[in-house]
């Protein structure tokens, strides 16, 4: 077993600068900013994203969110959005991670694997070494209309932990997450970071109350 860290806390669904200092202010170390998506909250026009992600001091991650699985396409996307991540919520279809890497040098890669069963943990490990982490995610991206994220469902922890055990890339869970579960989240899955945003939601803005109890109860050290 890994020793135990304090898992980094990605706060999703940015919505504006106030709501990104929110968050840093609590103690987020990243920032997801939603591109357009099939489905599911928290979507953004590229202006916004780029004006949000200019905002941001240094080392604190901007994760721009995106839908497209053409890699030409991703890179223009990111050209004017200018995030210091990617996030592919969907699987790459037209060129590849090298592509990615070679247009965008410095700038983070960050792979979706939807957990719906054991066959998650085979696609997992088929990005080793290709990608910067995995965000195991509950979406479902064979649906008519995709799940892409956003879902604020829970997917099988158990299989996600052992995804992570034989995974050397780091790990990034997301899924249903809020302040009365994250504990059992984090003593369970023992990820990287943790990504969250509806359940620090209220009416769909950041509810600072929320953000506050979710990092109060984020555990800190192994229980005795």
């Amino acid at each position: 077993m890994r020793p135990f860290h304090i898992p980094r806390v990605k706060i999703c669904c940015i919505a504006s600068v106030d709501e990104a200092w929110t968050a840093i202010r609590a103690g987020a170390s990243a920032l997801g900013l939603v591109g357009p998506m099939p489905s599911g909250p928290g979507t953004l026009d590229e202006d916004q994203i780029a004006h949000i992600a200019s905002a941001v001091p240094p080392g604190i991650a901007t994760f721009m969110l995106t839908s497209r699985q053409d890699a030409a396409a991703i890179i223009e996307q990111h050209r004017r959005c200018r995030t210091n991540v990617i996030q592919l919520v969907d699987r790459l279809d037209s060129g590849t991670y090298a592509d990615l890497r070679g247009a965008m040098p410095g700038i983070g890669l960050v792979q979706v694997v939807h957990v719906t069963g054991e066959e998650s943990i085979k696609e997992a490990l088929s990005l080793e070494a290709q990608v910067d982490a995995v965000l195991l995610d509950s979406g479902n991206p064979n649906l008519p209309i995709k799940e892409l994220g956003g879902t604020g469902r829970i997917h099988d922890w158990a299989i996600s932990a052992r995804l992570r055990e034989r995974l050397s890339t780091p790990v990034y869970l997301a899924g249903g997450l809020k302040p009365d579960n994250i504990r059992l989240a984090v003593e369970t899955v023992r990820p990287f970071g943790v990504d969250l945003c509806s359940g620090v939601r209220t009416d769909n803005k950041l509810d600072e109350e929320k953000v506050r109890a979710f990092f109060a109860n984020l555990p800190r050290e192994d229980r005795a």
